[in-house]
């Protein structure tokens, strides 16, 4: 077997570790993104109670003024009530007290809701974020781990990388190139053995000359049916040429 040969199968051979390698790795992403998920579905509940929280309390704010506001017009309507000297002018102010007295009642009512409201508000946000800081105190181990696993696989496919193209030194590079492709599309092995009469990827027969000249030229040819590279690794039995000649 020739030694360029020899260096490719070899480079197969890595490049099939590497798969693997590459493999574990890309396994590691929907832990990540489970883990991900989880902690965005917390931190969103945390940021919705936030921004309700503070558009209550923006309505807490406004009503309050508007309760200051409406005081200070019920007070002044007492002292008009207290001033007026003509039934007239007090069943008006009386109407004006009345009315003044009822409004606020109602707006420190609703007032009262919405203190209620806040609290409760505030009391689920401290929750989420209970909920938030347990689930990343659980979430630090599987992480780490994760993380190292990582490391370690990353360390492993340089090494790996750095052996298979030391390989791949020993190789054509136009040679290297056709199978670099292949291999990329097929994303598995590109260079196979003949097996007996046919491919030993697609078991398609090989015609006679070609199948002459890699054995005996030790030639790498590509399967018209398949497009993989191919080879041959040992003679064919005589058993098999004879049968060929005979067709």
């Amino acid at each position: 077997m020739q030694p360029e040969l020899v260096a490719l199968l070899a480079v197969q051979e890595d490049d099939g570790a590497i798969r693997l390698i590459e493999r574990d790795l890309a396994a590691l992403a929907p832990r990540i993104a489970s883990l991900d998920k989880a902690r965005q579905r917390v931190h969103d509940e945390v940021e919705r109670s936030r921004v309700a929280i503070e558009r209550e309390t923006e309505r807490y704010r406004t009503l309050s003024q508007r309760i200051t506001d409406h005081r200070e017009k019920h007070e002044k309507n007492l002292a008009t009530l207290d001033q007026a000297r003509k039934l007239r002018e007090a069943t008006a102010a009386m109407a004006q007290v009345e009315m003044a007295r009822r409004v606020l009642a109602e707006e420190e009512s609703e007032l009262a809701g919405m203190a209620r409201r806040l609290g409760e508000m505030t009391s689920a946000q401290e929750a989420h974020r209970s909920a938030a800081a347990a689930l990343e105190a659980e979430q630090a181990t599987a992480r780490a781990e994760i993380a190292s696993e990582q490391e370690r696989l990353q360390a492993s496919l340089k090494a790996a990388l750095t052996v298979r193209n030391q390989k791949a030194a020993g190789v054509n590079p136009g040679l290297l190139s056709r199978y670099d492709r292949l291999a990329i599309r097929r994303k598995s092995n590109a260079l196979f053995a003949i097996r007996g009469l046919t491919c030993g990827a697609c078991d398609t027969a090989i015609p006679l000359q070609r199948r002459n000249a890699l054995m005996v030229a030790g030639l790498i040819d590509v399967c018209e049916a398949c497009g993989v590279l191919l080879f041959a690794s040992v003679e064919p039995p005589a058993a098999e040429a004879s049968a060929e000649a005979s067709a």
